[in-house]
């Protein structure tokens, strides 16, 4: 996410790092913000066992959104989560959200890697989780949501052409399925409860759908537990503890 980092160029009287600069801790930090947006990536992760991640911004999918939107691109985080399934030093993933949503593929696919992690996974809704965000939020293993955070649930949206024939809708109502099915399978939220939301009137002014906030959200069952960082952090070594001891039992 180049676009976020602040330029510091000025013309030609810029001078060149020196190779004593060039392996010092800041600069291999500022390479992996500039390449992968996050301050700390799984490879750093030495001095804790809890990798944090974020979702931030809206979420990029197929199509580069213009620089200055703040996105949560993709390709970023799935090589994060096959590293941290791999490392054996991270025993557990907080996941950060407070984003507006985005693609639905791309949202999609961020959820269904957090939910087939073998390692603990605690999600906090700050801010906001909206549209495609309900799904990255619900997959992993306990999720919370800020007391003032909100959760906007609304049908899926096509930009660009569409062509206006029954196999469109048809093509619409399976995407859509896909989203109700996963939320409902990792939530504790009846489908009917869910599409009851989704297709509301009234409660959004240009749109249909449901906007929830915090103890709502727990209130339908789509969200475990009102809070923040703390009984977030909690939880996650509650789970990672409880994951050790399962595994020391098939081991024994």
């Amino acid at each position: 996410m180049d676009h976020l980092i602040p330029s510091t160029r000025m013309g030609d009287q810029e001078e060149a790092p020196s190779p004593e600069t060039d392996d010092k801790p800041g600069s291999k930090l500022i390479e992996k913000i500039q390449q992968l947006g996050a301050t700390n990536v799984p490879q750093l992760s030495n001095d804790s066992r809890i990798h944090c991640m974020t979702i931030v911004g809206q979420i990029e999918g197929h199509l580069a959104l213009p620089p200055q939107n703040k996105t949560t691109k993709y390709e970023h985080i799935i090589p994060q989560l096959v590293a941290i399934e791999q490392n054996p030093k991270i025993e557990g993933l907080l996941v950060i959200l407070n984003t507006v949503g985005g693609d639905v593929e791309a949202g999609l696919a961020i959820a269904e890697m957090l939910a087939s992690l073998s390692k603990p996974s605690v999600s906090i809704v700050l801010g906001g989780g909206h549209s495609i965000g309900v799904p990255i939020a619900v997959s992993c293993n306990y999720s919370f949501i800020a007391e003032t955070a909100t959760m906007t649930i609304h049908p899926i949206r096509l930009t660009g052409l569409v062509i206006g024939v029954p196999a469109t809708f048809e093509y619409l109502d399976k995407m859509q399925e896909r989203v109700v099915r996963f939320v409902t399978g990792h939530s504790n939220i009846p489908e009917e409860t869910f599409k009851d939301l989704m297709f509301a009137k009234g409660n959004l002014t240009r749109d249909i759908g449901t906007n929830v906030v915090g103890a709502d959200a727990v209130a339908y069952g789509l969200i475990d537990e009102v809070g923040g960082l703390g009984p977030a952090m909690k939880k996650l070594n509650d789970l990672i503890e409880m994951n050790k001891t399962e595994q020391e039992g098939l081991i024994q």
